[in-house]
This record gives C-alpha cells, sequence and structure tokens, in this order.
C-alpha cells in the first residue's frame, strides 16, 4: 500500500500542479486540444487543485500501514481510478478525442484501480 500511496502522489500531485499553472498543455496531451473557453480553464484549474489534495492525502497517509483512514483512502483512490479510466475511454472512443498521453493515462489509471483492488482484497473497512 506504502509504494501505491507515493506514486500516486507524485503522480496526481504533478498533473494538479500542471493543471493549475498551464492547464492548456495537460489538456492538450490528453485530448489533442486546447483550452479555449475561459470556463474550461477555470473548471481545469479547480480539477488541478483536486487532484494536488489527492496528492497531499496519498502522501501524508503513506506510512499509515492497513489503518482504517488508509484503506478509506485506498478505496476513494480505487472510485476516483475508475471513474478516472470511464471518462478518458469516453473521451477517446465517444467524442473523438485523443492526444498523445490519452491512452497511456487509461493504462495507468486501470493498472492504478488493479492495484487498489489488490490493496483492498480481504480488508474489511468497518465503521
Amino acid at each position: 500500500m506504502k509504494y501505491l500511496l507515493i506514486l500516486t502522489a507524485v503522480f496526481e500531485s504533478a498533473t494538479g500542479l500542471a493543471l493549475l499553472l498551464a492547464p492548456a498543455l495537460p489538456a492538450s496531451l490528453l485530448f489533442g486540444v486546447g483550452l479555449d473557453a475561459p470556463i474550461a480553464l477555470v473548471v481545469a484549474r479547480i480539477a488541478g487543485a483536486a487532484l494536488l489534495a489527492i496528492g497531499l492525502a496519498c502522501w501524508l497517509a503513506r506510512d499509515d500501514g492497513r489503518s482504517r483512514s488508509a484503506l478509506g483512502l485506498i478505496a476513494a483512490l480505487l472510485l476516483y481510478n475508475v471513474a478516472a479510466t470511464v471518462v478518458l475511454i469516453h473521451a477517446g472512443l465517444g467524442l473523438k478525442l485523443s492526444g498523445i498521453a490519452l491512452w497511456p493515462a487509461v493504462v495507468a489509471h486501470v493498472a492504478l484501480a488493479f492495484w487498489c483492488m489488490v490493496c483492498l482484497r480481504g480488508s474489511r473497512i468497518t465503521t
């Protein structure tokens, strides 16, 4: 679990910073198009802040072992990675948006979702 949290912290924080500072670049790499509308820039920056928050939470939880909080974070990461996979696949296949980083990002999110499931396997999150 520790390595999953560290890897997620690094990559999501980097992506979050990129979206906050230069949102058109990650959008172009993922979808092959820039962000023309001002609202698209605002939404991308909010997404960047959310990814930065995910990265920070993962970094701070990296040494928590299999605590209830760490398992809850892994469960949330599973939801995030599955949702990100679905959204990215829809962008590529349904909306015909595709940049150089789209399919590698899909593969990364699928792999991270699988890793989350492995970490949660056999664990019970109780209230």
